[in-house]
């Protein structure tokens, strides 16, 4: 994040209608969150865990408090979802993510395929389209392994099924699955949660759309994009 956030730490209590958070800060403290993830959390929710909020100055904000990161044994795992292309952004403005080029400008939430954004539109030296689209990560079930979706995925076919679309008219396409988590090595398709985002996944490689996996670094109070991992079929 180019600009830093004093994070304040607690344990967390307990999730509930999906956007809500209640949480022990270490003052003592509970206070309710702002949960700004659509996904199911899974592995991420024990009771207990160390968790870190932000909060927010801004007086028509009914929660003041956003859950921002969560420890997973010794990891830190990003799950304010808002904050993944943000921190693609800036990867993007700092030339981080090399398959782009070096040259290039960029636009943000473009309207394409059917009643959707993408996330970013990069436009190259020689004026050549890169439709990107993100999906932010939070899963591992096995160590090592970042996976996607944790929740069955209607929306994320379609933009897969969009991007494959931006294929035929001959121009690049590129998934980058930012994996806000900095213990995976590896990614893969968890196709025992959304088996058809699994295989609209391989309809879209051999159609010829790029996947690109990054994890991210935890420095002090920044997120970061931080380095390529592999990604695997099973």
């Amino acid at each position: 994040m180019s600009n830093p956030v004093n994070f304040i730490s607690g344990r967390l209590i307990k999730r509930y209608k999906r956007f809500f958070a209640d949480v022990k800060l270490d003052s003592g403290e509970v206070v309710t969150a702002h949960c700004p993830n659509t996904g199911s959390m899974m592995g991420l929710l024990t009771e207990g865990n160390i968790v870190y909020l932000s909060k927010t100055d801004n007086e028509k904000r009914k929660l003041k408090y956003t859950l921002e990161i969560i420890r997973d044994e010794d990891a830190s795992v990003g799950v304010n979802t808002h904050r993944a292309n943000r921190i693609v952004e800036e990867a993007i403005i700092e030339k981080k993510i090399t398959t782009l080029g070096k040259k290039y400008d960029f636009r943000r939430e473009v309207k394409y395929g059917t009643n959707s954004r993408i996330d970013f539109l990069i436009t190259n030296k020689k004026g050549e389209e890169i439709f990107v689209e993100v999906k932010n990560v939070t899963l591992s079930k096995r160590k090592g392994v970042a996976e996607f979706p944790d929740a069955i995925t209607e929306r994320g076919s379609k933009h897969l099924l969009e991007l494959i679309d931006v294929v035929k008219k001959n121009k690049r396409a590129i998934m980058l699955f930012l994996i806000q988590r900095n213990d995976c090595k590896k990614f893969r398709i968890a196709e025992e949660i959304d088996y058809i985002y699994k295989k609209n996944i391989v309809k879209a490689k051999k159609a010829g759309v790029e996947i690109l996996c990054y994890s991210c670094s935890f420095i002090r109070n920044n997120i970061e994009l931080d380095k390529k991992i592999k990604f695997i079929d099973k």
